[in-house]
């Protein structure tokens, strides 16, 4: 099922299918950062000039975020001072290093996301289980 919404950035309007959209990234001054489907271009929503398109994210991610769906395993991973929410079932690799850090890239994006046991255990731990439950390895 399809989650359409209107999205108005840098006057153009977008009509996005949210459920086709991986992963959003809250900033510390508020904004939040989403990338098109299919693509690597950001759209960086401020709630202070466009709190109704704000409220629309906000919205959509209480409700995935809330529920235990079958397609779709998200997460809040803190990471560089960003929180961001993620759909697990979308990355297509994880790397485990040396030192213990696990490496995976955002998708319809460049950004990796690194994550290290001892400064996040939290985010750690999300991803190490889902890692377990998804594929049957363990990252050690």
């Amino acid at each position: 099922m399809a989650y359409w919404v209107k999205i108005l950035y840098e006057r153009k309007e977008y009509v996005v299918n949210f459920e086709r959209v991986h992963a959003f990234c809250y900033e510390l001054n508020g904004r939040v950062t989403f990338w098109l489907p299919d693509s690597a271009i950001p759209i960086v929503i401020n709630p202070q000039s466009n709190l109704e398109d704000y409220q629309k994210i906000f919205d959509y991610l209480e409700c995935v975020t809330g529920l235990e769906l079958d397609h779709a395993h998200w997460v809040r991973i803190n990471y560089e001072k960003n929180e961001y929410v993620i759909n697990l079932n979308c990355i297509s690799s994880f790397c485990h290093e040396p030192n213990g850090r696990i490496t995976f890239w955002l998708p319809d994006g460049t950004i990796p996301i690194i994550i290290n046991p001892v400064s996040n255990p939290e985010s750690y731990e999300k991803v190490v289980k889902y890692v377990k439950k998804a594929t049957g390895y363990s990252l050690s």
